[in-house]
């Protein structure tokens, strides 16, 4: 059964320390964060100040995914926020490296995150020093985007690297899901499905969450 991890892009601002607690007492395990720098991304979002905050009311694992151009800048300030899960773009930075190591060095899990459009060999030399790998199956930067099909091939292919080589990371997937495109990606090897749209936009975001569960028991 595939771990869920709600995304507050699309909650309700306005009342968004309901909107977690509603979801924390759905029983998701994680809450996902889109920080957006309108650089690497088109879209402007939260900063490190919005994460302390929500660090502040929730005991829920924050996963901060980084929309940031040169997401070493921000890597401190995120660590020292409040963030469980810090994930950084391969294609956002020429050290990713190094980033990683940022991350990992202020005690806290790395991730690192591919968009549609590049290729699994990118991350592979990095594959050994990562906790998650985040599988973009929209592009990124706007929430209620399709599914692309074509993304669940490099969940498979990443499942199977980690099962050659003994790693142990989850290998996560954002854009599109619902209880019907995560089906596809849960048999292929995903192990964490973040929900904005499908969850916060619906009548009963609790049965939302439930039914991500039930398509993947």
């Amino acid at each position: 059964m595939i771990k869920v991890a709600p995304s507050i892009l699309s909650a309700d601002y306005m009342n968004l320390e309901k909107d977690i607690k509603l979801v924390d007492q759905a029983g998701a395990e994680e809450l996902h964060i889109d920080v957006m720098d309108g650089t690497f991304v088109p879209s402007i979002s939260y900063g490190p100040g919005f994460v302390k905050a929500i660090r502040q009311i929730t005991d829920m694992y924050l996963d901060v995914h980084m929309m940031v151009q040169n997401p070493e800048h921000l890597i401190p300030a995120m660590a020292e926020a409040g963030a469980d899960n810090i994930g950084v773009h391969v294609e956002a930075t020429p050290h990713i490296h190094r980033a990683l190591q940022l991350i990992k060095n202020a005690g806290k899990d790395a991730e690192v995150v591919i968009n549609p459009g590049t290729p699994v060999e990118m991350i592979k030399p990095v594959l050994h020093m990562v906790d998650q790998v985040l599988v973009m199956t929209v592009n990124p930067g706007f929430g209620g985007q399709k599914f692309l099909p074509e993304t669940v091939a490099k969940i498979a292919e990443l499942d199977a690297i980690k099962k050659a080589n003994g790693y142990d990371f989850d290998i996560e997937i954002d854009g599109g899901i619902n209880n019907e495109t995560v089906v596809d990606c849960y048999k292929a090897g995903a192990t964490v499905a973040v929900a904005g749209s499908y969850v916060y936009n619906a009548e009963d975001p609790l049965a939302r969450i439930q039914a991500l569960r039930d398509a993947t028991k």
